[in-house]
């Protein structure tokens, strides 16, 4: 059966007012060819310039509903469907504009609010969720508890109207810069492991939070130790039943898991490599012939990782929930990402080992088959949910 992969006449009249809306609002600072979409922290580094510009930008997709595209509108977001998103994420990736800038705000505990909280909740943090006034952290991850994230042991206990929380999270990311984090804390230590876990909400600048920023192998602080000390926790800030917050946590909500964000940037450092190899700057295929090859696999690879993403969406069109899919999706693209860093470090040679973009890159590369899911993670699921096999 032939698969048609273009649009039809409303697909596309919704992805030409994407394309003539990046085309006509993109701030100048904001353009910078060959630019792969990324975190606004990348952009933030270019100067004072595109920091004006990033703040210009937040403005115009927020009127538009699209900081949140999924989000209901009565909530600030415009309501879209699944193929709206993805086409909206696919443009904004191509374009190498900034798409993604609610951070786990918009991406994880906005939805999670939407679904389970209070209506005073909703309140308190949706709009400032969208306008970019709070930045918010994920507290999941323990020193004993990654993988297995419900063997964790951050503790809270009833105290009146508070929770009293006492333990510590790892791999945070950005907590030095967060002003909340939601979290996972047991409150029934004789449950089994996947109950006794409750939801909760946690105001950084509480007493008693300690966070211990970690260096990465780049030389960066992106990942973060944060410990509690005997931090009260209002019960108003409990999302969801007590001890049922592993299901509030596992909620599948309306996120972006096919991944084309991922997809289409590794391809974009493809394209840039690819360009810097054909003017000679610096590398030339002249010198490193023996990579032409590898510069053939990669692009054959990023159309897989395209594909991939493809079949998550399509799925999602037909109302099914990806599953292994997504983990093959997000397996693949972590893997290609370290496989076009390998390719800059043998473009460059030796040069690859000063400390610039390709030596940069190589280093940063190292933590995305850990970040999001370990590459173990990802081949269990698939293993066992995929192809049937029997748990090891």
């Amino acid at each position: 059966m032939a698969i048609n992969l273009g649009d039809n006449p409303r697909e596309a009249a919704w992805r030409k007012e994407v394309r003539d809306f990046i085309k006509n609002e993109t701030p100048a600072a904001m353009r910078q060819p060959g630019d792969a979409a990324g975190p606004e922290g990348a952009l933030f580094a270019r100067g004072r310039d595109a920091m004006g510009a990033m703040l210009e930008w937040r403005n115009k997709i927020i009127a538009r509903g699209w900081i949140a595209p999924a989000w209901p509108k009565k909530y600030g977001g415009a309501g879209l469907g699944v193929l709206e998103q993805f086409i909206l994420s696919e443009e904004f990736a191509e374009a190498g504009v900034p798409g993604n800038l609610g951070g786990f705000g918009v991406m994880m505990i906005g939805p999670t609010l939407i679904e389970h909280g209070t209506e005073e909740q909703k309140q308190e943090h949706l709009t400032r969720i969208l306008k970019g006034e709070v930045v918010w952290c994920q507290g999941y991850s323990e020193p004993g508890a990654g993988s297995d994230l419900a063997s964790l042991q951050t503790r809270a206990v009833r105290d009146g109207d508070d929770y009293v929380l006492n333990g510590q999270k790892i791999w945070t990311t950005g907590a030095q810069f967060s002003d909340w984090m939601y979290m996972l804390a047991r409150t029934d230590p004789d449950a089994p492991k996947h109950r006794g876990i409750t939801y909760l909400l946690v105001n950084m600048k509480s007493p008693g939070v300690t966070v211990r920023p970690l260096t990465t192998l780049a030389g960066t602080q992106t990942f973060n130790e944060v410990f509690f000390e005997d931090v009260r926790v209002p019960v108003r800030n409990r999302v969801g039943e007590e001890n049922r917050g592993w299901y509030v946590g596992t909620t599948t909500l309306d996120f972006e898991r096919s991944s084309i964000g991922s997809a289409v940037g590794v391809r974009k450092s493809l394209e840039a490599l690819l360009r810097q190899a054909k003017e000679g700057r610096e590398v030339s295929f002249e010198r490193n012939s023996h990579v032409r090859s590898e510069f053939v696999d990669r692009w054959i690879e990023c159309e897989v990782a395209k594909m991939l993403s493809y079949r998550v969406v399509n799925m999602q069109v037909r109302g099914l929930i990806p599953n292994y899919e997504a983990s093959m999706c997000k397996l693949f693209s972590s893997d290609l990402q370290q496989r076009i860093a390998n390719l800059s470090m043998h473009l460059h040679g030796m040069y690859g080992n000063q400390r610039g973009r390709a030596a940069m890159g190589y280093m940063q590369a190292v933590s995305s088959t850990i970040a999001g899911g370990t590459t173990e993670v990802q081949k269990g699921i698939i293993a066992t949910r995929g192809l049937g096999l029997p748990r090891g």
